[in-house]
């Protein structure tokens, strides 16, 4: 990163661990006082779902013989794996011909919870639109461990209209080292700077993710994008919470029943 995000001391995330546990996908923090989930995007194809899953339109490409099998050491990855239409890493809106589909409308329309109770926002919703656990083509899934661009432009503003300092709060960004192809577990990847710098760290060069955790210096709020997640969990004061609930432009909910 350039010198507006420096390597952090030592030390800075001994709160979060001892707060959290071992961080290896990213610290999910208790509500501090309070906590939302901010739901990563997903978008639908103007011309809607399509009865075939990804997985049906892998399987009729291999066997056309327009794409190659994927194997691991000799292994047919493709007999053992199915291809869920979900991705890793960041995102953002894929272009013309495509809008954004809200999680409350696709909830609505096919019956299922935004959120199943007692679960997190992550691969077992929605189980009514997948197919064998294959999203239909036409819809494209939340990505799971990074928020997608748009949502963590809007999310850093809001963060900055309700810190203190605005722009200049001082600010820490950890990486956990599932980001990092976990080639590090003993020396947390954690950098200051300021709020006002943060949409920088979306296009940190050495990983495909945002940050796994993003918290105020002063801890007033924190959040964390887990590695395994399709959402973001931000802890801060009810005013905050309040004001990502209402958004317009993001689509935040509280989880009660995990939180």
């Amino acid at each position: 990163m350039d010198k507006r995000w420096l390597p952090a001391p030592s030390g800075t995330t001994d709160w979060l661990r001892d707060l959290c546990g071992d961080g290896l996908t990213g610290f999910l923090p208790p509500a501090m006082p309070d906590a939302a989930w901010v739901l990563n995007a997903m978008y639908e194809h103007e011309d809607g779902p399509t009865g075939t899953t990804y997985h049906e339109y892998r399987r009729a490409r291999l066997a056309a013989g327009e794409v190659e099998p994927s194997t691991v050491g000799g292994i047919d990855l493709e007999a053992t794996t199915v291809t869920t239409g979900g991705g890793l890493g960041r995102a953002e809106h894929p272009g013309p011909g495509w809008r954004r589909l809200r999680w409350a409308e696709l909830a609505e329309r096919v019956g299922d919870p935004v959120v199943p109770r007692g679960q997190l926002p992550g691969y077992q919703c929605f189980p009514s639109v997948k197919k064998d656990g294959s999203w239909p083509l036409g819809i494209i899934p939340p990505t799971e461990g990074s928020l997608d661009r748009e949502t963590w432009t809007r999310l850093v503003g809001v963060l900055t209209e309700h810190s203190p300092a605005g722009p200049g709060t001082p600010c820490l960004a950890y990486y956990s080292p599932a980001t990092l192809g976990f080639h590090d577990l003993e020396n947390p990847v954690v950098r200051a700077g300021h709020l006002g710098d943060a949409e920088a760290l979306y296009d940190d060069p050495e990983t495909a993710f945002s940050p796994s955790n993003l918290w105020a210096e002063n801890r007033s709020w924190c959040l964390c994008t887990d590695y395994d997640l399709w959402g973001t969990k931000v802890a801060g004061p009810p005013t905050l919470v309040e004001a990502l609930l209402s958004d317009p432009d993001l689509e935040a909910v509280r989880l009660p029943q995990v939180d």
